[in-house]
């Protein structure tokens, strides 16, 4: 149970990349009071937990209905995942990411109230994007039985936590931290995420093909 929980562990968190999301969050919230700002960083979390657990129950029912073969999910989710890793190694989805924020952040200086980013950009697509949708119908998937499903559950409500604490600290941290730290960080993530997405692609050719 225990290395099923540190597997699921690692793999949402560095697909949600909650380091990654932490600076975000603060330029999209910059000049925003406080207490708006740690508001929308909870609701934001509790948002992309709706969804994500709403895919861990039910996502394999919907595979079902649309008659999309589970193995097949596994190769477009692996290949899904290997193009965020791609991404993460070369920086394109922190710089997509920082445009996104740059566009939020304008239209917000443009008028007098500021807006709330929790539902969009933060909880989709940052936070409960194809990836992470993605990432735990797949481990859902794996789990045998209601203790693995619940331990799965488990860590992704633990990733989900510290995502909401990062958003909250988004602003001290990424003064502490740095952007070169933050890169790196960033970079290994991304390495880490594209070994496990080349094994999802492994693994669903394996069950297409009888392997």
């Amino acid at each position: 149970m225990i290395e099923i929980f540190i597997s699921a562990f690692i793999t949402l968190f560095v697909v949600i990349d909650p380091p990654g999301c932490a600076p975000i969050y603060a330029g999209l919230t910059k000049g925003a009071p406080p207490a708006q700002a740690r508001n929308m960083a909870l609701r934001a979390s509790a948002i992309a937990a709706g969804i994500l657990f709403v895919f861990a129950l039910f996502g394999e029912d919907l595979l079902a209905a649309l008659h999309i073969d589970l193995d097949s999910f596994r190769i477009a989710g692996g290949l899904m995942l290997f193009f965020i890793a791609f991404e993460m190694v070369f920086e394109k989805r922190t710089q997509r990411r920082e445009e996104r924020a740059e566009r939020v952040v304008a239209q917000n200086q443009a008028t007098p109230e500021f807006d709330d980013v929790s539902v969009f950009p933060m909880a989709m697509p940052m936070l409960a994007g194809p990836g992470a949708i993605a990432a735990i119908m797949l481990l859902m998937n794996e789990a045998t039985g209601i203790e693995q499903s619940l331990v799965v559950l488990a860590a992704l409500g633990s990733v989900l936590i510290l995502t909401a604490l990062a958003l909250i600290a988004a602003g001290p941290l990424i003064r502490l931290l740095g952007d070169r730290v933050e890169a790196v960080i960033t970079r290994l993530l991304g390495v880490l995420l594209a070994a496990l997405a080349a094994q999802y692609v492994i693994d669903g050719l394996k069950g297409s093909f009888g392997l």
